[in-house]
């Protein structure tokens, strides 16, 4: 018997393999931990206390992925610089740290100096933005390992937070509720099934307008994964948060579950915002299950805060102090499944 694939397996990428990999690579990774070590491998970030001091050093490392093929196919390189330290930020921002520094490092098979330049413009401004030194990096040229024209780019950021700020996701209980902040695009996840079916099947070119919308293919797609460090900070200092899970890679079946304590179902009501046309589009021109856009891309959400119910208006306004436009997208019950979709 042979099991049918995903779009997104048959674009290139199985969710299912990364994770079934990932779980099986925890125990060894976990043999390496020294005493500084804090917490278990699956968390959005690493944490390290830093010796004699109660501040926690949290790390992450990502790449902009197949994104990179959009930005080769526009030859516009700067906006994936910007990409690859927002996600760093927030992806150490859900545990409450902020930024210190960031690394990082570009191979390519021959590199262009308007390309770097275009590159190290973006994660420059990125930087300054979110309060980040770029500290550092590698940028090598590897003829042969790359395809001619094409690079990888990757980054890592450093930032902290005081041992009793930490934000685990452990304090969430049944009644929570969950605050969702609009994505500004695809952000940096799912461009393989998205290339598959805006390119390959619905045949379009970087430069044509997108159906539906005032851009043209290539603004649409090149479009900068957002910070969330300035309205999550704002809410930080008046209200608790008890979890924040950034959605990236795995949608939010993958990533909400990352943070909920164990017996924690978080339900998201899918009726409480309008999907943008980007994702409609893939969805209805790839003929791609709902549960699986779920899977795969943010669909208009790129972060999720839970608060507690008590403080679910204040925390919404203090959003829309900050500049957001936050919707109560759900609620925690308890429950075995860690997520719900409902409508």
């Amino acid at each position: 018997m042979t099991t049918k694939k995903s779009a997104y397996a048959r674009a290139g990428v199985n969710i299912d393999v990364k994770m079934r990999a990932l779980r099986s690579a925890k125990k060894k990774i976990q043999r390496t931990f020294t005493a500084g070590a804090v917490g278990e491998i699956g968390s959005f970030g690493g944490l390290f206390k830093s010796p004699g001091s109660d501040m926690l050093l949290v790390s992450s490392t990502d790449g902009v992925g197949t994104k990179l093929k959009v930005a080769h196919m526009a030859g516009r390189h700067d906006t994936v610089g910007q990409d690859i330290v927002n996600h760093c930020v927030n992806d150490i921002l859900v545990q409450g740290a902020e930024p210190l520094f960031f690394l990082d490092y570009i191979g390519a098979s021959k590199l262009s100096p308007r390309m770097i330049a275009q590159l190290i413009d973006g994660m420059c401004k990125a930087c300054m933005q979110n309060g980040c030194t770029l500290i550092g990096g590698e940028t090598a040229e590897l003829p042969g390992l790359y395809p001619e024209g094409e690079y990888d780019l990757v980054g890592t950021i450093v930032g902290a937070v005081h041992r009793k700020k930490v934000i685990t996701g452990e304090t969430i209980r049944p009644g929570d509720v969950l605050i969702g902040l609009r994505s500004s695009g695809l952000h940096t996840n799912g461009y393989s099934l998205a290339r598959q079916v805006i390119f390959n099947v619905a045949g379009l070119d970087v430069s044509e307008r997108f159906p539906g919308l005032r851009k043209s293919v290539a603004d649409v797609l090149l479009a900068v994964h957002r910070s969330y460090l300035k309205p999550i900070k704002a809410l930080m200092s008046r209200l608790p948060v008890r979890g924040l899970a950034h959605i990236t890679g795995g949608g939010f079946v993958d990533n909400v579950p990352r943070i909920l304590p164990e017996g924690a179902c978080a339900v998201i009501d899918l009726s409480t915002w309008k999907v943008p046309p980007l994702f409609r589009f893939i969805a209805e021109e790839g003929r791609v299950t709902r549960e699986e856009m779920y899977r795969v891309f943010n669909m208009g959400i790129g972060m999720i805060v839970f608060v507690r119910e008590q403080n679910a208006v204040e925390a919404v306004e203090v959003l829309k102090g900050a500049g957001e436009n936050p919707v109560v997208i759900g609620w925690v019950e308890k429950g075995k499944t860690p997520v719900k979709l409902v409508n």
